[in-house]
């Protein structure tokens, strides 16, 4: 196992972080391993200069997709002078990189980003002393550019200042750092780290992981969920040459020197399993979300529900892990995770191992979005390696990826609201079953307001998902926003001035209707070619960790069936750090976004998923991508805040609001065209419950 002693033997300056970040990080949910766990006292070095001039920064955070390395690595390279390209990043390592939570959340820009800048800062500034002391000149007339230390016509690299000294220095709160408006590399496009070996195929991700001797596992799991385990007749299984038949209580698995011999000793397992009752299905969800609450609104309040789907996250790369045990009885895990000591927690807790007998890495991971907070596959693959004495990889399929993940919560929420006749809002009440509670307060400015989050029990394993609840509770808030304004015959755009009194949310509004042509676009429908296509037009915006949007599109019905012909979304989260990933960020959550708005929906019966491989689960396609325009809303006079969720959570409502402008039909569920609109598959929420 390599250590964090091994890398820093060599000499060069430590730079370690204080209390300071122990306080941003620490909270969290509690009630899951990792969560809640505060920040050691003395953290690891943050950065390390060698001697021989070589820049390494270390972070806990990970890379599932969205750029946070390329990020990241501007950070430091903005505060130390240098170019991109000078800075080794290591992510995601319990052993090599400080304690972090996880990465999610959005919380990589507004927590780490500015701490790789401290500690590359302060880095900086050590340099600066050195060679004043060095040169025997004041430290003022010392400055750092362009990866070197210069004084007049001297100048040294980081290394020969350094010159194998050891030397540590403290992170403080009030460190110096460059302001957004001075950046060089920060806030530019900087492309994207390790592209070329990503699109090339030499990248290599957990799926991609080998070790020597490795095997590949299996696992048996029961035909519903909850079921348990009566027998197991594994004779013909063991018989097969090479296979490990592994059966803990109701863990069964089967190791194999190749994923085919693996997946016929799987066949050849006879099990029985006792099935346990369904609660509920697809249909009668929401009905059961109802039912099982432990609280809900006053008697007597009139309402209108909406209804949101369980959706699945269908990552590009399933999970998927290789464990190794160590003849001392030491465990490593590669795993795909956005929580790597999370995971270690996990494997600490499940094996009754020593924290420092668990190494986690996380190699880049084909994307998360919420789904890889935990460690199954971890697990599983440990469990057969300890057994098999082999290291083993457990790669999930598709099906198992599918069926055994956690989903994003399905939804009940009722909502309702008056407004006066001079358009402002004059009473609000909203009431939000399982989702949970990211996103419920609305951003508009309402006197009379009741927000509240009922919890209830959930039939299906559920967790993260980009946004969170808030993308639900977004799509019920803007729906009925424009419900509001139609019932007073006010323009949807004039309705959310009247009433964001935020000038942020308000800017970002105004951005959209600009670039769309909010006011002149019956002109400026597109040309379906489709005489029978009819068009509509919506729009919708919010706030979300410290991110504001307006979105609007346009959409075409062509015999019930909702092409999105246009999407603009304009988007602030403060002082832009990659332009380009940004634009990047913002445009990929609306295509996701389509997904879930009009078709993606898990289907469920007798303890079963029945949309359990993509086959049966819709998701957008290259013929459902629409013209799309972000507008960036650069403040540099804001700190910057993270952008991975916030922009799915417009394109929902818009396209909700457009159906409804061009047919005149409101849909208060998602998704809402899973089979086109119209006659059934047009049936409100009001008629499920």
């Amino acid at each position: 196992m390599i250590t964090r002693r091994d890398f820093l033997s060599a000499g060069g300056i430590v730079v370690v972080l204080v209390n300071d970040l122990e306080a941003q990080e620490s909270g969290g949910r509690r009630g899951r391993r990792g969560f809640g766990r505060p920040m050691p006292k003395a953290v690891s070095a943050w950065l390390h200069i060698g001697e021989d001039g070589a820049i390494t920064a270390y972070t806990g955070k990970v890379e599932v997709g969205q750029n946070s390395r390329t990020s990241l690595t501007q950070a430091v390279a903005e505060e130390l002078r240098v170019k991109p390209p000078a800075i080794g990043m290591i992510m995601g390592d319990t052993y090599l990189t400080p304690f972090d939570m996880g990465t999610f959340g959005s919380m990589t820009t507004p927590q780490m980003w500015p701490q790789m800048r401290k500690a590359a800062a302060a880095a900086r500034e050590m340099l600066v002393d050195l060679a004043a002391q060095k040169w025997k000149v004041d430290r003022a007339s010392v400055r750092v550019a362009d990866g070197r230390v210069r004084n007049g016509s001297r100048s040294a690299g980081f290394g020969e200042l350094t010159h194998g000294q050891k030397l540590t220095c403290t992170i403080t709160a009030s460190e110096a750092l460059t302001a957004a408006t001075e950046w060089k590399v920060a806030g530019t496009s900087v492309p994207k780290v390790n592209a070329r070996a990503m699109v090339t195929g030499a990248h290599k991700y957990a799926y991609d992981m080998k070790r020597p001797g490795m095997l590949y596992g299996k696992v048996a799991y029961p035909p519903s969920f909850g079921a348990k385990l009566v027998s197991l007749e594994a004779s013909a299984a063991e018989k097969m040459p090479g296979v490990k038949v592994v059966h803990e209580e109701d863990f069964v698995g089967v190791a194999a020197a190749d994923p085919e011999t693996a997946e016929r000793a799987l066949a050849a397992l006879k099990a029985q399993w006792n099935p346990l009752a369904a609660e509920t299905n697809s249909r009668d969800v929401y009905e059961y979300f109802k039912k099982h609450a432990e609280s809900g609104p006053p008697a007597g309040v009139q309402l209108t529900p909406y209804t949101v789907a369980y959706i699945a996250h269908t990552p590009l790369e399933p999970r998927a892990a290789v464990a190794e045990w160590s003849s001392d009885g030491k465990l490593t895990v590669w795993t795909g995770t956005q929580r790597p000591f999370g995971v270690r927690d996990e494997l600490v807790q499940h094996f009754g191992l020593a924290e420092d007998h668990v190494h986690v890495f996380m190699p880049d991971t084909g994307s998360g979005y919420g789904g890889k907070h935990t460690g199954e596959t971890a697990i599983e693959a440990a469990r057969l390696a300890k057994a098999a004495g082999h290291p083993v990889k457990r790669n999930w399929t598709r099906q198992e990826e599918m069926t055994w993940a956690y989903f994003r919560p399905g939804a009940l929420i009722e909502v309702g609201g008056t407004v006066n006749p001079d358009g402002s809002i004059a009473s609000w009440d909203f009431h939000s079953y399982n989702p949970g509670g990211a996103g419920l307060a609305s951003p508009y400015e309402i006197a009379n307001r009741r927000e509240q989050e009922h919890r209830t029990r959930t039939p299906l394993r559920q967790g993260s998902y980009r946004a969170l609840a808030a993308t639900a509770h977004n799509f019920v808030r803007e729906s009925y926003m424009d419900e509001l304004a139609h019932s007073i015959g006010m323009d949807p755009l004039e309705f959310r001035l009247k009433n964001a009194k935020n000038e942020r949310l308000r800017a970002a509004i105004q951005a959209a209707a600009d670039k769309f042509g909010w006011k002149t676009r019956r002109k400026m429908a597109s040309q379906s070619g489709v005489n029978s296509s009819v068009t509509g037009f919506g729009i919708s915006a919010g706030f979300e960790k410290g991110g504001y949007f307006g979105c609007c599109v346009e959409i075409a019905v062509t015999n019930g069936t909702v092409k999105v012909v246009r999407v603009v979304e304009a988007f602030e989260c403060g002082a832009i750090v990659n332009p380009e990933h940004l634009h990047n960020q913002v445009e990929g959550a609306i295509i996701m976004g389509l997904g879930g708005a009009l078709f993606e929906h898990i289907d469920f019966a007798e303890n079963k998923i029945i949309t359990n491989r993509l086959s049966r689960y819709r998701v957008p396609r290259f013929a459902d991508v629409p013209k799309i325009e972000s507008v960036l809303l650069d403040r540099k006079d804001i700190v910057s805040a993270g952008a991975g969720e916030t922009p799915i959570m417009g394109i929902a409502p818009a396209v909700g609001n457009a159906i409804f402008d061009a047919t005149g039909q409101r849909i208060r569920k998602l998704p809402m065209a899973p089979n086109g609109i119209g006659g059934a598959a047009n049936a409100s929420a009001a008629a499920v419950l």
